[in-house]
């Protein structure tokens, strides 16, 4: 009888978590609060045919709360703690302090990157002006795309991995698993910056997957993720490319 009851329940985990997983991917969220903005009168395009800051910082934050407030919730029902997930047991201070130390060096990494793809794979570069660049095309408009840039990919992307990473780890094939997973949809979510962005935000986000692991902690992916989201609005602000 045991025998029987075994299986049975590890499939609905499995189960269970790939509903978790998809509710928590941002897909559904997205397309909910995209849809609640649009009929609120705000669109993605403004009247100048390009992305609407508006409407990307008003979807960025509302879905960085929301998702949030799922991914707790989520931790909750499991009984599980949300600290254990996010904190873990390393003192936070010191592992602010390694992913700003690392900021620099994933910031140098991109740039060596991207300068090798567009000679040894220029094909790849797709998209010569990058849709996203002109949100931060003057000092105003940059600061708030930077708060974007911090809270939608510092700090929602990095919570979102630790807790797809979970779920991938005990029910779901495994950690590195997640890993490939996580790392290729998180490519696959910048094509609108070509295919070049789509490489190295792949490479960038299996990156932060093994440092979670590695520490435990989502501490030290996010600071480096905001920080180096940070120097890229301001890379932007300051060359315009």
């Amino acid at each position: 009888m045991v025998l029987c009851v075994r299986p049975v329940e590890r499939s609905h985990q499995r189960i269970v978590a790939v509903t978790e997983v998809a509710l928590c991917s941002s897909v559904p969220t997205q397309i909910l609060l995209g849809a609640l903005l649009r009929l609120g009168g705000v669109a993605p395009i403004d009247d100048t045919g390009q992305l609407s800051l508006t409407f990307v910082f008003t979807l960025s934050v509302a879905d960085t709360g929301l998702l949030i407030g799922l991914m707790t919730a989520l931790t909750w029902v499991r009984r599980e703690r949300v600290a254990a997930l996010w904190l873990g047991g390393r003192p936070v201070g010191r592992e602010a302090r390694l992913g700003a130390l690392l900021v620099p060096l994933v910031f140098l990494l991109v740039v060596v990157l991207l300068n090798v793809l567009h000679v040894a794979a220029p094909w790849l570069h797709n998209v010569p002006t990058n849709p996203l660049e002109q949100l931060a095309a003057t000092p105003g408009r940059a600061a708030v795309f930077a708060v974007v840039a911090v809270l939608a990919g510092g700090v929602r992307e990095e919570l979102q991995r630790a807790f797809l990473l979970q779920r991938f780890e005990q029910h779901l094939g495994g950690a590195t698993a997640g890993v490939v997973l996580l790392s290729a949809g998180f490519g696959a979510g910048h094509f609108v910056q070509g295919w070049d962005a789509v490489v190295t935000t792949a490479l960038l986000g299996a990156f932060w997957a093994v440092l979670y692991l590695w520490r435990r902690s989502s501490v030290a992916p996010l600071v480096c993720h905001a920080g180096f989201n940070t120097l890229e609005v301001l890379r932007v602000a300051a060359f315009g490319v």
